[in-house]
């Protein structure tokens, strides 16, 4: 069991798959959370948390005022358990849980999300997490903010033309990298 940390449901415990997932940390969560709460981008968010595992960041969202969120999650055991922690916050309404692998998800899809987390198995290839940023880049809005939780040991994000890196910050063996969408025609050539 992990918990929500804020919000309306804070407090709250979330069920986690016994086995396959790496929970993202409290201590990491708030960070992240903090960060994004100060930069006030959470507010009637639409949110996509791919690699979703138990939902925990997209619930986490949902609790502080995000509008709505897709949980994309290939492992069936992952998905059902995201299902189940919808049901049981009782946001089954706003809260969609997607069993399918992450890019092709991404590439059929033509919703627009405001905030996405990624938070890929630590031993993701650097090439196949860069394919899932790039098909991910045309589904994000203007203004869109990134959360790519990732092994400390992999270097710097791979981040597509299209989404610029802000920060990052390390927390022993995971580093979260922060991406913003880069404005058309602001790339240089």
């Amino acid at each position: 069991m992990t918990r929500i940390i804020a919000g309306e449901f804070g407090g709250r415990r979330i069920a986690v798959p016994p086995k396959g997932t790496r929970p993202t940390t409290d201590r990491v969560r708030e960070a992240v959370f903090s960060r994004l709460d100060h930069a006030d981008v959470l507010r009637d968010a639409r949110v996509i948390d791919v690699f979703a595992g138990s939902g925990a960041l997209a619930f986490e969202a949902l609790s502080r005022g995000a509008a709505e969120a897709v949980l994309v999650e290939a492992a069936s055991q992952a998905a059902r358990v995201a299902q189940g922690n919808a049901r049981e916050l009782g946001v089954a309404g706003r809260a969609i849980v997607v069993r399918e692998k992450a890019r092709p998800y991404l590439e059929r899809s033509e919703a627009v999300w405001d905030l996405a987390f990624l938070d890929p198995p630590y031993d993701i290839a650097r090439e196949d997490l860069a394919t899932v940023l790039a098909a991910l880049a045309p589904r994000l809005s203007d203004d869109a903010t990134v959360v790519l939780e990732w092994s400390s040991r992999a270097g710097d994000a791979p981040w597509p033309d299209a989404i610029g890196a802000v920060a990052s910050k390390a927390y022993g063996e995971t580093t979260v990298h922060y991406g913003e969408v880069v404005a058309p025609g602001s790339v240089d050539a």
